[in-house]
C-alpha cells in the first residue's frame, strides 16, 4: 500500500461519488415519477369554454384523488362525450341536487348560486331548444355531478344533452393550480 500512487488512491473514492450520483438522481426520478402518477397528473386546456379563468393552450396540475367534488370545483373529465377529449369545467351541482336557470342566473335547490369567478353582468342562459338542451329544472342523480363551462355563452357543457350529467367515476381530479403560462399559478 506504501508503493500506491495519489492516483490509484482517488479512482475509487471517485467511482464511488458516481455510483452515489447515479443513485441519488434515479431515486429523484424515481420519486417525481411515482408523485406525478399517483398525486398528481398534468392537463392541457383545449378551447375557450373556460375563459375568463383559464386560456387555450393553458396547462394544469391536476390532483389525482377527487371523488368527492363540491361546487365551485374546476375538474377534468373523461367521459365519453362528442368531442372526443378529455373535458375542463367547474362543478354546479352534485347528485340530489336541483339546478335550473332563470332570469340569467343559475339556482341550485331554489337558491341563485354566488359565482365570483365570473366577470360582472354575465347572463347566464339555457341552450337554445334547438341543440338538444336539458330540460329545467332538473335533478342531479346520486352519483354525478352538473357542470359548466365559465364561459357561458361558448361552453359545451351539462346543459346540452351531448355532454349532460357526469358520472363521478370519469372525473380524473381537481384542478389545483396551472402551470403555464409561468407565474400565474392560482386558479379560482
Amino acid at each position: 500500500m506504501a508503493n500506491e500512487t495519489a492516483e490509484e488512491r482517488g479512482k475509487p473514492k471517485l467511482l464511488g461519488s458516481v455510483y452515489e450520483l447515479a443513485e441519488i438522481l434515479v431515486s429523484a426520478v424515481l420519486a417525481i415519477a411515482v408523485m406525478f402518477l399517483f398525486l398528481f397528473r398534468f392537463a392541457g386546456v383545449v378551447g375557450t369554454s373556460m375563459t375568463p379563468t383559464l386560456q387555450h393552450k393553458d396547462w394544469l396540475a391536476v390532483g389525482a384523488f377527487a371523488r368527492s367534488p363540491k361546487r365551485g370545483d374546476i375538474i377534468i373529465i373523461a367521459q365519453p362525450n362528442d368531442h372526443n377529449e378529455p373535458l375542463v369545467k367547474r362543478v354546479i351541482a352534485t347528485g340530489g341536487q336541483v339546478v335550473d336557470i332563470a332570469e340569467g342566473r343559475v339556482l341550485v335547490d331554489g337558491a341563485v348560486i354566488e359565482e365570483p369567478y365570473l366577470p360582472s353582468g354575465v347572463v347566464t342562459s339555457k341552450a337554445p331548444p334547438s341543440q338538444a338542451s336539458v330540460e329545467f329544472p332538473v335533478t342531479v342523480p346520486e352519483g354525478f355531478v352538473f357542470v359548466m363551462g365559465d364561459n357561458r355563452g361558448g361552453s359545451s357543457d351539462s346543459r346540452y344533452k351531448e355532454v349532460g350529467f357526469i358520472q363521478e367515476d370519469y372525473i380524473l381530479g381537481k384542478v389545483h393550480l396551472r402551470l403555464v403560462p409561468f407565474g400565474q399559478f392560482i386558479v379560482k
